[in-house]
């Protein structure tokens, strides 16, 4: 059973998985350390070395972040400390479009670099990219997204939430707190771990009802979910896979005078004071902040002298449930970009 954030971490992982790997990892953390727009291409930007030394290694991050999602500045914030901590140079890029990001994912390739952490969005049109890095010679860590797929990647390991697991538990939470009806919304079309996390809250309760959304247009969300909510009135929960998607719901409530309670995954500063307000009755945090920092930190770690955390099986960050319980313990480090 997951507990909340402010317990011990996780569920029962899946088969084959182990938590082991987990606890290596936030040993070493402690160790280590002395955290809406259209889509368009993410600039490439370099974090330079210091802290634990001067590797000389050049570690590529590539992910699917969408501009304005402030979910991926914990992920990059981890991914620079990682970089400081082992004295390397970080390139972070990201494209929401799979296509795209396989091309940026080939950039680096190109530009020989020691390392690559991407994410595995859509692993159809990200896994042959991958492949190619590591037929390359590049070692290449996954992360956040693609928990099935980064075997098939070539990958060293993987640093994620399990996200069906964490879709269940929370649709086992909606239901002990009343629901009558879900409404789940996707906002990133063709995305696996999205999908699983829908899929999750179905498992655990059936009348859940899947909405597609813009997820790089907030005004968007904010009109289809005030629509459905106005045209369905069976609805009285709502569980969004982005902070910012649940902030747009809240809006979307004014709009449509719907009572339903909302739940999230992920947090930004705003969605985390909001749980505290009580506006937001829960978020599933996956540390996205240590999965930035673990992913660059593996790879250097390879590098430098052939280990690999977990001993290739995922290390699993999440889920784990923040709610009034332990928002306040939790806050704080949301608002500076390390949880």
């Amino acid at each position: 059973m997951i507990r909340s954030a402010k317990g011990s971490a996780l569920g029962r992982p899946r088969k084959g998985m182990t938590l082991t790997a987990l606890a290596a990892a936030a040993l070493l953390v402690l160790s280590a350390c002395s955290g809406g727009g259209a889509p368009e291409t993410q600039p490439e930007n370099q974090g330079g070395g210091g802290g634990g030394g001067e590797s000389g290694y050049t570690i590529a991050m590539i992910t699917h972040e969408t501009p304005g999602d402030t979910f991926w500045d914990r992920i990059r914030a981890g991914a620079e400390q990682a970089a400081k901590d082992t004295g390397s140079t970080l390139k972070y890029s990201a494209d929401p479009d799979a296509t795209k990001q396989a091309v940026l994912i080939q950039n680096a390739i190109d530009s020989k670099v020691d390392g690559i952490a991407t994410t595995l969005v859509t692993p159809d049109a990200l896994i042959p990219t991958v492949q190619k890095a590591v037929q390359a010679g590049i070692p290449v860590d996954s992360f956040n997204s693609g928990l099935d797929y980064y075997k098939q990647a070539g990958a060293l390991t993987h640093f994620s939430s399990d996200e069906r697991l964490a879709g269940q538990e929370a649709g086992k939470r909606m239901k002990a707190a009343g629901a009558e009806k879900i409404l789940c919304t996707i906002q990133q079309a063709g995305s696996v771990a999205l999908e699983d996390r829908c899929a999750g809250v179905k498992d655990s309760f059936p009348n859940t009802e899947n909405l597609q959304v813009n997820g790089a247009d907030d005004s968007a969300v904010t009109s289809a979910i005030q629509a459905k909510l106005s045209q369905d009135k069976d609805i009285n929960w709502v569980i969004t896979l982005g902070a910012p998607q649940a902030l747009d719901t809240l809006k979307a409530f004014e709009g449509s005078g719907s009572s339903a309670k909302v739940g999230t995954f992920d947090t930004n500063p705003d969605a985390a004071q909001a749980v505290k307000d009580g506006k937001i009755q829960f978020y599933i945090d996956q540390q996205p902040y240590l999965q930035g920092y673990m992913a660059v930190t593996q790879l250097y770690l390879f590098k430098k002298n052939g280990n690999i955390l977990g001993g290739g099986k995922p290390v699993l960050t999440g889920p784990s449930f923040v709610d009034s319980s332990n928002i306040d313990t939790i806050l704080p480090f949301v608002q500076n970009n390390t949880r």
